[in-house]
């Protein structure tokens, strides 16, 4: 996928309760307290001037904390109202803890409770020792172009899959060429048909719900869960499961604009299916998802997909990431809604540091010239772009970049230098 934009512009993430939620216990506790306190200081100031003491506030509360260091026997007046309202308070600030408590727990039961792109929710948490696998799956063509990204993409699987944290399942390239290839003993593949010929009107992507849906229908899979991923991928940290029960994970693109591009979402997505809300800002890779999902979700994902090729409104408008549009109204209209997760993948040069995330996706060229600035648009002086091997693989030890270059980009190149020097027959078409 191809983008112009840095990808620090993602929309916040919805939240998934009706109403907001109330202020943590231990706040409203305190401020109870504060207005009890408050309100027995100004009594006590009202009852010593009916009994012609003058005092200010201020030394009204100092005289307080001397008759409390000095805890007098002889309870005054005063004091037995404090009692009296300690007493009142305590029993409402304990009626308003058990209350609150309450309330969570109820909101927690009925689904997520927070804005799952900032804070994973307590009830969708797994307990610590267990492991949900995924199968790691990801769509290609026999082009040599297709081919070298997915020999890459496996090395890095085979290397993470066994690291801790990791809860990689096996793994398949889906085929959707029709005919088996030269790599069908090195990567484990599933070989479908493409779409009639002529029917994707050259946008090949088109072929990859059509794959996965044949792949879902055929295949044994003996995973719960599925990672869709493509062949430009890069397992840079050991992959955990982010999704969660019924809610599958997917990653916010910046230029996934439902709520902007109502007019056309309303062609797929009509309004008695929800609000356009309702259609997450996502593509169907990189997606974690449950595969009884993905088993509804995929014919119609299919379906939309060419309804929205054979619209030219849509299609003009949408273009490379029309796929992934239909992805993401395939999910809304049925009922799936996605956690957003910022750290499920980084694509440089626009994303500079690595840190905890855990794909490389390297669709976007990276120019610089040798003083390690980027000049994006403008080949440069120093470059790795994947277009530039559009007929066969990179060569084997691509020259590192200049000083001042991100940390991301130099992560890349060392993980493809390792991968191209330890593959066998690298050089093979």
């Amino acid at each position: 996928m191809v983008g112009t934009t840095t990808q620090h512009h993602h929309h916040r993430r919805r939240h998934h309760y009706s109403s907001p939620p109330p202020p943590p216990p231990h706040t409203q506790v305190i401020s109870f307290v504060r207005l009890i306190y408050e309100f027995w200081i100004k009594a006590n100031l009202f009852l010593n001037k009916l009994r012609g003491h003058t005092q200010t506030k201020y030394q009204f509360k100092c005289s307080c904390i001397w008759n409390i260091t000095m805890a007098r026997k002889n309870f005054s007046c005063s004091s037995t109202l404090f009692l009296v309202l300690l007493a009142v308070g305590s029993f409402f600030a304990t009626y308003n803890l058990l209350t609150v408590a309450v309330h969570y727990k109820t909101v927690n039961s009925q689904g997520l409770s927070y804005d799952p792109i900032v804070e994973m929710p307590d009830n969708m948490k797994r307990p610590r020792g267990t492991k949900a696998l995924f199968h790691v799956a990801l769509t290609a063509t026999d082009a040599p172009y297709s081919k070298w990204q997915c020999r890459i993409m496996y090395y890095w699987y085979k290397k993470t899959k066994s690291m801790a944290g990791s809860e990689m399942g096996e793994f398949t390239r889906i085929l959707h060429s029709g005919n088996p290839d030269n790599l069908m003993d090195e990567i484990p593949t599933f070989v479908v048909d493409p779409l009639p010929s002529g029917l994707d009107r050259g946008y090949v992507v088109l072929n990859r719900p059509w794959a996965f849906v044949q792949w879902l229908e055929r295949a044994t899979i003996e995973e719960e869960y599925i990672l869709m991923a493509e062949p430009d991928h890069i397992f840079v940290n050991p992959m955990p499961n982010l999704a969660r029960g019924e809610f599958p994970a997917g990653f916010p693109f910046f230029y996934i604009k439902p709520a902007e591009n109502e007019k056309l979402i309303r062609k797929y997505f009509p309004k008695e299916s929800g609000p356009v809300t309702n259609v997450d800002p996502i593509g169907n890779s990189p997606v974690i998802i449950r595969k009884d999902l993905l088993e509804k979700i995929a014919p119609t994902w299919m379906n939309v997909s060419l309804k929205m090729k054979d619209d030219p409104e849509t299609d003009k408008a949408f273009g490379w990431v029309l796929e992934m549009y239909a992805y993401a109204v395939a999910s809304a209209l049925h009922g799936v809604q996605h956690i957003l997760r910022k750290d499920f993948m980084l694509q440089p040069p626009w994303d500079l540091e690595t840190g905890k995330r855990f794909i490389i996706h390297y669709t976007y060229g990276c120019d610089y010239n040798m003083k390690g600035e980027l000049t994006y648009g403008k080949i440069g002086e120093w470059r790795f772009d994947k277009r530039s091997h559009l007929s066969g693989p990179p060569p084997k030890n691509i020259s590192l970049p200049p000083p001042g270059v991100p940390e991301s980009v130099v992560t890349l190149v060392r993980m493809v230098n390792e991968a191209t020097a330890n593959i066998p027959n690298w050089d093979t078409e």
